[in-house]
């Protein structure tokens, strides 16, 4: 796990790279790479790359990045893991055409891998990974993010360059990168609590999406391609029996997370006590000699919005005869947190659980582990939550023939989901529109909602737009490429391509290499994706039980108490904060806000306040503070 940085120089009057700020670039993530740095500049000037370094595999001098082949034509900076890279190499040397400088290097892989089959050399990596590759014999750059979008990766487009980055940070070192907020970026953000790729919240600058790879030519000409799309790679298990189905899951599921203990420094697993956490523990410790360690967070106190968890943690950590560690936090350790937390960001993650995940990060690096296991995206994968399980129930009676009226059905049934008026006429909206009423797993504002809490000026500018407009390609790919067009699949394709690489992994990528730490998630392993998607919508919600086939899966690997308990989500109590000093600090951070911008409705936000919507002010708190460290 590293950071990678890079500049390319195009046109015929390109002029030399500033080997200075290509440092300045590099250094500004010493977070992500505690273990070195590196920069390299081509012999013509046109070309440099950069690298912090974080040593897991190959902990060797001559595994440093930017790493070159033997002719010094093609050179890469790389930050992930290739976790299959042993058997592409063995593969490689085969040939006999390459010759190898390091014992076990991943990144030479990548290098060797380019020579040998092109570009086309991704499809057989199984991994996380973002990708900088320049080949000198041809003016090509290649910027590659993964599949899932487990790692990040920044750029902005200029007429004489392309700048890139594993954090938006690196870019701003740059002086001649504005500072400015991306309006439609920003409308968004109000709905989805990130930014979709490949906006960023920055003016000009954005991501890579995942499953995406960008093509700049000597002249300066850019191309985009989706090289990697699960529904490409689904074979419909429709005639397949549910025992089977058990079986093939744990057997992908126990070689992912095989293949994630692969590491020369010492790893670990982040465990809340849920069935998520436990099954990665529980898989770990299979033919590990030393103790696993594992990891929890709670709250000192009880409360009402959110009860620890330990108790389940410690007895899946005692049944893996676990070497267990534990920290409570206080509202202090959020308000001390708050300006790392953002800067850490680069851009808004409005999901407070970044915060617990930076302090269990902390804990584990504390204690000497390098890179832990998460739990990310089982939830996604398999009907995890209890609010999906609402939202699926409506559209399926949406779905129904009209033997009465639409709107009588409809409003019944959001009734009985204790939905407010205005999400309630807006999931009536979009199914009159033929849109599909699930919108992501993290809505933050109904769109009513959204443009009451806009500045007039933004009201006017945005009175004819919706947010519809950034998942609308999404939904054209599932159109085109389902197989199975039900609303349960359309809600996992989702979030596989906005909120998991645009929010939940990035709070895990942030937080966690803002201890340098590596985090890696064996549930959205490539191969683990593609069969769960491969599952029917019938075999995934029998017996309207949540996560039924993965429970089925397990049954018997964890106790039953695990597996059967009521679902809670990894949160923290930011209701009861809010109405101390969390609320205080929220009043003056976003009143701050609201005088110095036109973005947002003072009369709006103060009915926020009064009405105690803690999340939705916490979500407006992550902006202010953002624009306060990055805009101001």
């Amino acid at each position: 796990m590293c950071g990678i940085v890079g500049i390319y120089r195009f046109g015929q009057d390109a002029k030399p790279v500033d080997a200075l700020l290509l440092d300045q670039m590099r250094d500004s993530m010493i977070h992500r790479g505690p273990d070195g740095g590196a920069s390299w500049i081509s012999q013509d000037g046109r070309v440099g790359l950069a690298f912090r370094r974080l040593a897991i595999i190959d902990l060797s001098d001559t595994a440093m990045q930017p790493m070159m082949n033997e002719q010094g034509d093609v050179c890469v900076v790389f930050n992930g893991e290739i976790y299959n890279h042993l058997e592409i190499r063995r593969e490689l040397e085969r040939t006999g055409r390459h010759r190898w400088k390091t014992d076990h290097s991943d990144t030479e892989v990548i290098i060797h891998a380019y020579e040998e089959w092109g570009i086309d050399c991704l499809h057989r990596f199984r991994g996380m990974f973002a990708i900088a590759l320049w080949d000198g014999r041809t003016g090509d750059l290649w910027l590659v993010r993964d599949r899932i979008g487990i790692k990040p990766l920044y750029y902005t487009l200029r007429p004489d360059c392309i700048i890139f980055a594993s954090e938006i940070k690196a870019i701003l070192q740059d002086p001649s990168q504005k500072r400015a907020v991306n309006e439609e970026a920003f409308f968004h953000y109000l709905s989805f609590l990130t930014t979709p790729g490949p906006q960023t919240l920055f003016d000009g600058i954005r991501k890579l999406s995942g499953g995406v790879c960008l093509h700049v030519n000597r002249s300066g000409q850019v191309t985009e391609e989706r090289y990697w799309d699960v529904l490409d790679h689904t074979q419909p298990l429709n005639q397949v029996s549910e025992e089977e189905i058990a079986r093939m899951l744990l057997e992908e599921l126990r070689t992912a997370v095989k293949l994630r203990k692969v590491s020369d420094v010492p790893v670990g697993v982040f465990l809340s006590g849920g069935i998520d956490s436990s099954t990665n523990a529980v898989l770990f410790s299979e033919g590990v000699l030393d103790k696993v360690k594992t990891f929890s967070i709670g709250y000192q106190g009880e409360y009402q919005s959110y009860q620890n968890e330990l108790h389940f943690a410690r007895e899946v950590a005692g049944l893996v005869r676990a070497e267990h560690h534990e920290k409570l936090l206080t509202i202090d350790d959020l308000l001390n947190f708050l300006p790392r937390m953002i800067y850490l960001q680069d851009e808004p993650i409005a999901d407070p659980v970044c915060v617990p995940i930076y302090y269990v990060s902390q804990l584990a690096r504390g204690n000497g582990v390098i890179v832990a296991q998460v739990g990310e995206g089982s939830d996604e994968l398999f009907w995890g939550y209890p609010q999906w399980k609402n939202q699926l129930n409506l559209q399926r009676a949406l779905n129904l023939p009209l033997t009465e009226p639409l709107a009588q059905i409809g409003f019944y049934s959001l009734q009985k989901m204790g939905l407010g008026d205005s999400r309630r006429s807006e999931y009536l909206g979009r199914h009159a529109a033929g849109q599909p009423i699930f919108w992501g797993g993290a809505e933050a504002f109904s769109h009513q909602q959204k443009m009451r809490l806009l500045s007039a000026r933004l009201r006017r500018h945005f009175r004819a737009y919706s947010s519809w407009e950034a998942i609308r390609p999404i939904y054209t790919r599932y159109q085109q490429k389902a197989w199975e067009k039900q609303p349960l699949n359309w809600m996992s394709y989702l979030d596989l391509n906005l909120r998991l690489p645009e929010l939940l992994l990035m709070r895990v990528d942030k937080m966690s290499m803002g201890v340098s730490l590596e985090g890696r998630v064996p549930f959205l392993d490539h191969k683990f994706v593609e069969l769960a998607m491969s599952i029917p919508q019938a075999v995934k919600t029998r017996n309207g039980t949540l996560k039924y086939i993965l429970k089925k899966a397990v049954r018997g690997l964890l106790p039953d108490s695990v597996i059967d308990r009521p679902k809670q989500g990894f949160s923290l109590p930011i209701y009861e904060w809010f109405f101390d000093r969390l609320g205080d600090k929220a009043r003056v951070e976003i009143h701050d806000f609201c005088s110095q911008t036109d973005f947002i409705d003072r009369q709006e936000v103060a009915r926020l306040f009064e009405q105690g919507r803690s999340s939705q002010i916490w979500y407006l708190l992550n902006l202010a503070l953002w624009w306060k460290e990055y805009i101001r």
